[in-house]
C-alpha cells in the first residue's frame, strides 16, 4: 500500500463530544483521501455522562448504515474508545481502543483530563505530588490493558497533557520517568497497538503527541506496535500533525506504523 496512504481510527463524532455527525466525518475523508476512517465514540459511562455515548445502539447503526452507502469509497469501521473503568461489549464494535480518563478515589470519579482545573483536583488528592499520582494511574491503567488487551491503547501518558499550560510537573520529572517506563515495559508485553496522538496538539494544549519522545524508545526496544492517530472531534483534524509524527517515529528507529484494513491490523512503511 502506498505509504502516503492517510487514516485515522480515533474518530469522535457528535454522539459524544465530537462537533461532526459521523456521514460530514466520512465525507471529508474521502475529500481528503482517506483510505480508512474508524469511528471511536467514547463508550458509555455510568458514573460521568458528560462526554460519553448515551445512544450507542443509534450510533452502531448509523456507521452500518454508513458502511453501505460509502463503502465502495472508503473503509469504515465502528469502533469504541472504552474506558478501564467501564468496559463496553466488545462484540458490538470492529476494534477497541482502551484508555484511562479517570481515577477513581473512594468511590468518587476524577476526570484527568476535562479541563486543567479538573487535573489539579486529580493532582491534590495526591498532595500535589506527581510520581504519587502517577504511579497510582499507570498501576491502574496497566492492570486494565493487561486483563483486557484492548486492540488499541489510547494515549498512554495522558496525564501529561497540560504540562505546557503552566508548569512542567512530568515532563521534567526524573522520578515520573521512571515510574512511567517501568510501567509501558509491562504495558508492552500484551499484543496491542500503542497510539501516537496529536489530539492535544490540534487543539493547542501541547507541541508533542502522546506518547513522549523518550517513552517511544521503549516500545522501539520492546518492538512493540505503534498507529498514528489525530483523536480527531472535527472534520479539520482527521490527519492533523501526521507528517510530523511520522518523523517524530522515523527519527526514534520506526519505519513502519499498524493500520486496519479489510478487517485486520496491518503494517505499512513510514
Amino acid at each position: 500500500m502506498d505509504n502516503k496512504t492517510l487514516t485515522n481510527y480515533h474518530t469522535h463524532t457528535s454522539y459524544c463530544d465530537g462537533k461532526n455527525t459521523p456521514e460530514e466525518i466520512v465525507l471529508s475523508a474521502i475529500e481528503k483521501g482517506l483510505s480508512a476512517i474508524g469511528f471511536s465514540g467514547h463508550g458509555y459511562t455510568p458514573f460521568d455522562l458528560c462526554y460519553c455515548m448515551k445512544e450507542t445502539p443509534s450510533y452502531i447503526q448509523e456507521i452500518s448504515k454508513l458502511k453501505r452507502k460509502y463503502g465502495d469509497k472508503i473503509e469504515i469501521y465502528c469502533g469504541v474508545e472504552e474506558d478501564a473503568f467501564s468496559p463496553v461489549q466488545r462484540e458490538n464494535f470492529d476494534y477497541i481502543i482502551g484508555s484511562s480518563h479517570y481515577f477513581n478515589i473512594d468511590g468518587q470519579y476524577y476526570p484527568i483530563d476535562s479541563d486543567y482545573e479538573g487535573f489539579k483536583k486529580c493532582l491534590e488528592a495526591f498532595d500535589n505530588d506527581a510520581s504519587k499520582l502517577a504511579e497510582v494511574y499507570y498501576s491502574t491503567f496497566v492492570s486494565y490493558i493487561t486483563e483486557r488487551k484492548p486492540d488499541i491503547v489510547g494515549h498512554f501518558d495522558l496525564i501529561t497533557k497540560y504540562d505546557e499550560v503552566d508548569e512542567q510537573r512530568f515532563l521534567n520529572n526524573s522520578e515520573y520517568l521512571k515510574i512511567a517506563k517501568k510501567y509501558l515495559q509491562k504495558a508492552a508485553e500484551n499484543d496491542v497497538i500503542f497510539e501516537v496522538n496529536t489530539g492535544a496538539i490540534s487543539r493547542g494544549i501541547r507541541k508533542t503527541p502522546y506518547l513522549g519522545e523518550e517513552l517511544l524508545y521503549i516500545l522501539k526496544e520492546k518492538g512493540s506496535k505503534v498507529m498514528l492517530s489525530s483523536d480527531s472531534h472535527s472534520v479539520d483534524t482527521l490527519d492533523f500533525y501526521f507528517e510530523e509524527a511520522k518523523k517524530l517515529l522515523r527519527d526514534v528507529g520506526f519505519d513502519h506504523v499498524y493500520e486496519l484494513h479489510q478487517g485486520t491490523f496491518k503494517k505499512r512503511l513510514i
